[in-house]
């Protein structure tokens, strides 16, 4: 009998209890597969090897017609490129070859369309190719292909000093006109700001004028502008298209499947270490547009000792980020910033425009590869990636207090398209960051596309669209607040933006955006049936517009419509009322200020319409006859009923229906102050509560209720000398109901 022992292999199986075999051949199996794998690799290597030997030796001239030799090496290393990807010294073998044109330039272009690296891209292959280019010796469509390469590789390049070394000789292409296109986006991402010179700026306007205004040209501009603003007196639209095109289709596949191959590996060794099964159908995103890179220098660790700059990953903590502020190195890739909160502490500080600018490009291709033009993927993980880019985007936005142009420009293409649903609360946070919209387009790309979803959702979805706008305008107040008392005022909420508007120019947007909002409240309400959530959300906006002029400086003053004031008035809620009272409360204060500085200071650009007035007198005589007077639905209340129709309502004081203690809003409190009143009373007659102190204690009573609003109402629109009749009954008037604020001012 053979024991199990003295078989190869089988010694760690005969210990294994039998509900453990399964496990233990599975390792076993795996072991087996390593193995296996490594012996390939090494037999692989070999041809690769001879391959490479053989490109880094042939002579110009060889033939190629026939050559099997150059076919085979050929397929040899481009079969290794789409599998494994070429290590840095192999990329720079091969592309040596294909820019030397030591064969045809069909062998050249080939090269080039599978050059695909493994980790980095050597900085001196790339600066030796573009040595090879005034050698004149390449075909216009290879030259063109090589800068399609560079600038899909350029984030792999593992140093640009060498390349920013040659900016000068790489610029003097940008007279050829079939190159410049590419030559303007690799020194848009190559410039600082010492290479901003006069005579290039002269050299691309004359390009400009011989092209026309192209937008790759329009964007090296505007950068050269960023820089140095006293050499380009070029004046730039305030909207400019995007102006550099994606050049990477040729390689965009192949290094996504060699990017997803290596994480399979990752995940697949990870598995043979910790012994987790997952599943093998596990989805990856195709092309990663959302997954934020991982903070890493531009350099490679092998050339840490000739790095001059401090790289952001290094540092710990802000006190060693301003102890190095002056020499940091930005990372390869700049959306790597986003997952870093010293990194953005630092654009915070340095303000960095070329940061900025890299940022900006890279945010602006992941928002449109993934939301305009990639692929609908309604599947849960994909869902939970999207919204946690986003919110990272918008805790972004939040901690620089400003929004991206980039994400600005995206927002407005997204809307005209956008379901409502999508990842709603992070789409709102965004649009309430965006900056400024001049008013002669803020309807087409703003109100249209908010305008159709609003009327055609929930109520829940109009209050978020009403909240988005009183945060987005509550923005625009702050930064002009900030801006009012300088003498050149650049109203944006973006300071790199180029637009620029007078004041004349903001009134007119927050003119716009307020009267907007105006007709979704009203219009909403009404659908709605006054919807109390959606009435405190129309408030809140209001609160904010009746102080534009005291707490922002804005000299604007809109009254809200009809549609909100008397469904508040009427409301069935406490709360309303009270918010209504403060509202009405604000607005006197700011108008009543306004005409003190206009006759102080004489200033014809402080012009109060009277319409302004005079809609505030009606509202303040429709509140007090209803909540103080006991006059509801009387003439000059705004609300106006015939007879014949409340009568029909059966109710037998109706012009007493809507006063402080008959309101079905103070209701409840009426009755709980008669009971504290008259505890003994089995019947309840609230017309007592109007005799005598009873009043002036009910209206202190309700003071004490937490009616703030209320309180600043009533003590300074209601006359108190004149606030009871001699039979006792509270009767007072509006100061003045034809100007209760401030006399109006005459037309300037």
């Amino acid at each position: 009998m053979i024991e199990a022992s003295t078989l190869p292999g089988l010694g760690g199986a005969a210990d294994c209890s039998n509900e453990n075999d399964s496990s233990c051949s599975d390792l076993s199996n795996k072991s087996l597969r390593i193995a296996e794998n490594a012996k390939k690799k090494r037999q692989a290597e070999a041809p690769l090897l001879s391959a490479l030997k053989y490109f880094s030796q042939v002579k110009t001239g060889t033939p190629r017609n026939g050559n099997d030799e150059l076919n085979g090496y050929l397929e040899q290393v481009e079969r290794e490129a789409l599998a494994q990807g070429l290590s840095p010294e192999a990329v720079s073998i091969m592309l040596e070859f294909a820019m030397s044109l030591r064969m045809t330039s069909v062998i050249s272009a080939r090269v080039l369309r599978f050059l695909i690296p493994a980790s980095v891209v050597p900085q001196e292959a790339v600066v030796r190719g573009f040595s090879w280019l005034c050698m004149q010796k390449l075909s216009q469509p290879t030259q063109v292909l090589f800068l399609r390469w560079v600038l899909s590789m350029f984030d792999m390049i593992d140093s640009k000093d060498n390349l920013r070394a040659i900016y000068g000789f790489i610029f003097s292409f940008v007279i050829d006109e079939t190159m410049c296109p590419f030559i303007c986006h690799l020194l848009y991402l190559l410039t600082l700001k010492e290479h901003v010179k006069p005579f290039r700026v002269r050299k691309l306007l004359d390009i400009q004028g011989r092209m026309g205004k192209q937008p790759f040209l329009m964007q090296l501009l505007a950068l050269y502008k960023v820089f140095c603003p006293e050499m380009v007196t070029l004046t730039m639209p305030s909207k400019m298209r995007a102006g550099f095109k994606n050049h990477n289709s040729t390689w965009k596949a192949a290094l996504a499947a060699l990017q997803k191959r290596n994480i399979s590996k990752e995940t697949h060794s990870m598995e043979l270490t910790l012994g987790v099964r997952q599943h093998p159908h596990r989805r990856k995103r195709k092309f990663h547009h959302l997954e934020v890179p991982a903070l890493t220098p531009m350099m490679e660790s092998s050339r840490s000792n000739s790095r001059k700059g401090v790289c952001l990953q290094q540092l710990s903590s802000f006190a060693e980020l301003l102890d190095n502020l002056n020499s940091i190195e930005l990372p390869a890739q700049m959306g790597s910033l986003l997952s870093s909160a010293l990194a953005l502490h630092y654009l915070d500080c340095v303000q960095d425009e070329s940061a900025f600018l890299r940022l900006n490009f890279w945010l602006g291709h992941a928002l449109h590869e993934e939301f305009l033009f990639g692929p609908v993927d309604g599947s849960s993980e994909s869902m939970a990636e999207a919204a946690h880019f986003l919110s990272m985007l918008v805790s972004t936005q939040h901690f620089l207090q400003e929004g991206f142009s980039s994400t600005e420009g995206f927002l407005y293409k997204f809307l005209t398209m956008w379901d409502g649903f999508l990842h709603r609360p992070q789409i709102l946070e965004l649009l309430s960051d965006i900056p400024l919209v001049p008013s002669s387009y803020i309807k087409d790309v703003l109100f249209e596309p908010l305008m159709q979803l609003y009327f055609t959702s929930s109520v829940f979805f109009k209050c978020s669209v009403i909240e988005c706008l009183t945060s987005m305008l509550r923005k625009w107040l702050t930064w002009h607040s900030v801006c009012a008392q300088e003498e050149g005022l650049d109203i944006s909420l973006n300071n790199r933006s180029t637009m620029s508007l007078s004041l004349s120019g903001f009134l007119d947007s927050v003119l716009k955006l307020v009267q907007f909002v105006g007709r979704l409240t009203s219009v909403g309400l009404q659908l709605e049936r006054g919807h109390t959530l959606l009435l405190h959300h129309a408030l809140g906006f209001y609160e904010t517009v009746s102080d534009m002029f005291l707490k922002y400086s804005l000299p604007l003053f809109v009254m809200l419509p009809p549609g909100v004031f008397f469904p508040a008035l009427l409301a069935t809620d406490p709360v309303s009322i009270d918010r209504l009272g403060y509202i009405m409360f604000r607005y006197r204060q700011n108008l009543t200020s306004a005409k003190e500085q206009q006759k102080k200071q004489r200033e014809l650009s402080l012009h109060i319409n009277r319409s302004v007035y005079k809609e505030f007198n009606t509202y303040l005589v429709a509140m007090v006859a209803h909540l103080w007077n006991s006059k509801s639905f009387s003439p000059r209340t705004g609300i106006e009923v015939s007879e014949a129709l409340l009568e029909r309502t059966k109710v037998a004081d109706y012009s007493k229906s809507f006063d402080l203690i008959h309101h079905p809003a103070f209701l409840n409190y009426a009755i709980d102050f008669h009971q504290q009143c008259w505890p003994e009373r089995t019947d309840v007659d609230l017309n007592s509560i109007k005799a005598g102190k009873y009043w002036d204690w009910y209206v202190e009573f309700l003071f004490t209720q937490g009616f703030d609003g209320l309180r600043d109402f009533i003590k300074v629109n209601i006359n108190q000398a004149s606030a009871r009749q001699s039979s006792g009954q509270p009767l007072s008037q509006p100061a003045q109901p034809s100007q209760p604020t401030a006399v109006a001012s005459s037309s300037s």
